[in-house]
């Protein structure tokens, strides 16, 4: 075999993420064309960019949801239940964002632990539980303000949703690029040492640069883009976005935990084999109560991005984000018969998601007509995983 391609083949690469991201690519360049040379520029992604912050955030929870075989429809009924509760909070009785966002936590995760103990507790499947929350919350969040909008203006508050002072501005998003990639760099070099300490074989050391060239230059290209967007009145450009930046860390913590963490290594042992999991003592449901207490997490931190973003809390928060969550996860590889996935597919995935969507708005695609297609590129990406499973032998 040719030297390069067996390189290839031993490589530690995930081939589906490199599809998944030559689709991205592919979507870009067509919707780009169509619209005139609108969706690659500078405003229209630090649109996206926003944009996708709130259903990426929930995702990468979602995955590990979903990799433990369990699902929840009432993500975005949740959410704006708590949504509207922190802003009813803050703009009704008066409370500082912080003390009011503690709250809106609290009665999140008591509402996760609630739907999780009567799955993990009782075995009612996640399914018919969530489904159930997704009507009972949307309702609460009707009740909590009466169907009032509930506006919110701390400044501060009001940067974390992005907008007018929404982004950290140049300077600091150079340094930020620079910091990640130094740490792109350290963390290669340093998984090349322990390879060699173990004396296990390491890719040739063109191999490993040209791997993390890739995600250096996505890095700076996304950097560059994001400092190339200035606000018509303003006078300097926006930078990184703080969504964007809340997103990026919610997507290093939960990888953090996948990859490091007893706790990630069970959420994968139950996917993949429940029953095994429970003969060889790992605490099913402990760890599922735990999973639904962190999607609760996840879910207060999405809720306070997009109302901050919206600037008010209403009763219509959230609505039909669960499909968008789902769609993202699935997208980005996470199989529904659970076992695998991944936090990096589903920064992929939702990415995939909002970028078709924003290009149809572009291109004045009717709702209706967006509905369709999202619907089906939702199949197509059921069909592709079913398929790639069956060419490479993946079970999982």
């Amino acid at each position: 075999m040719n030297p390069f391609l067996n390189s290839l083949k031993h490589a530690a690469i995930d081939w589906r993420l490199v599809m998944m991201g030559v689709v991205l690519v592919a979507i870009a360049l067509v919707f780009n064309v169509l619209s005139g040379g609108l969706f690659l520029s500078p405003e229209n992604l630090y649109n996206i960019a926003q944009q996708t912050a709130v259903v990426g955030i929930v995702a990468t929870v979602v995955v590990l949801v979903i990799v433990a075989r369990h699902i929840d429809l009432s993500v975005g009924s949740v959410m704006g239940f708590v949504g509207v509760l922190i802003a009813t909070l803050m703009y009704t009785a008066g409370w500082h964002w912080v003390s009011a966002s503690l709250a809106g936590l609290a009665v999140a995760i008591a509402v996760s632990l609630y739907q999780g103990a009567l799955t993990a507790k009782l075995g009612v499947p996640s399914f018919v539980v969530t489904l159930g929350g997704l009507m009972s919350f949307r309702g609460a969040a009707f009740l909590v303000a009466d169907g009032k909008t509930q506006p919110v203006n701390d400044l501060f508050f009001l940067r974390l949703g992005g907008g007018y002072d929404g982004a950290i501005g140049v300077g600091p998003s150079w340094l930020l690029a620079g910091v990640i990639v130094l740490a792109l760099v350290a963390l290669t070099w340093a998984r090349r040492r322990a390879r060699a300490s173990y004396e296990v074989p390491n890719n040739p050391l063109w191999l490993d640069a040209a791997i993390v060239l890739v995600p250096v230059a996505i890095v700076l290209g996304f950097v560059a883009t994001m400092n190339a967007y200035q606000i018509p009145g303003k006078d300097v450009p926006q930078g990184i976005p703080i969504p964007v930046l809340i997103w990026g860390a919610v997507a290093v913590v939960l990888s953090f935990i996948v990859r490091r963490t007893r706790f990630g290594r069970y959420i994968f042992a139950m996917g993949g084999n429940p029953e095994a999991a429970a003969l060889v003592g790992i605490p099913v449901r402990r760890v599922t109560l735990m999973l639904f207490a962190l999607l609760g997490v996840l879910i207060t931190i999405a809720a306070i991005v997009s109302i901050a973003r919206l600037n008010a809390g209403t009763n219509s928060l959230g609505t039909s984000m669960e499909l968008f969550v789902i769609a993202a996860a699935v997208i980005g590889g996470t199989a529904l018969a659970g076992g695998s996935g991944s936090i990096l597919g589903s920064v992929l995935g939702a990415l995939i998601m909002q970028s078709i969507d924003s290009g149809m708005l572009l291109l004045d695609v009717s709702i209706g007509v967006r509905y369709v297609i999202i619907g089906q590129v939702l199949i197509v990406a059921v069909v592709f995983d079913v398929i790639y499973r069956r060419v490479t032998g993946d079970a999982a």
